[in-house]
């Protein structure tokens, strides 16, 4: 049975993605392992600006589970929209929802999902997720 397509109307938060010419694979569209890449970058574009520092916090974001199911192909040049949403938000982890739209399109090209558990980053054990952040991702939570 196919995976429902979603839309943009299944998503709370959008970020602008420019395919690029070394996405195209041989078969002349957006090669399927880019998506996944498309996912990060939405996603930590949010973490960042909800005030995650990537560089020197002590709370990491590590994926541990990754999913994607595709639907119609894109190529170079297309623009983009990568849809964000939080489908579970636990006390150390987060699972989103993710959709990547060509500009002006409703219905998604691809759609998924990832986890991420939320470590110390000197450790690398489970830690809660920071009260600011776990507010910034609530906001995108799907009840």
């Amino acid at each position: 049975m196919p995976t429902p397509r979603p839309t943009i109307a299944d998503y709370r938060h959008f970020e602008s993605i420019t395919t690029r010419w070394m996405d195209n694979d041989v078969y002349g569209h957006v090669n399927n392992v880019t998506y996944y890449s498309y996912f990060d970058t939405v996603a930590n574009a949010y973490l960042i600006a909800a005030g995650l520092d990537i560089h020197d916090g002590p709370v990491i974001g590590l994926v541990v589970e990754s999913a994607c199911h595709y639907h119609a192909p894109v190529a170079y040049p297309t623009r983009l929209r990568g849809g964000l949403r939080v489908d579970r938000l636990g006390q150390r982890a987060v699972t989103y929802g993710l959709a990547i739209f060509r500009e002006g399109d409703d219905a998604a090209v691809a759609h998924g999902h990832f986890v991420h558990v939320f470590v110390d980053r000197a450790t690398r054990t489970p830690t809660p997720i920071p009260d600011d952040l776990r507010a910034a991702l609530a906001r995108l939570l799907i009840t």
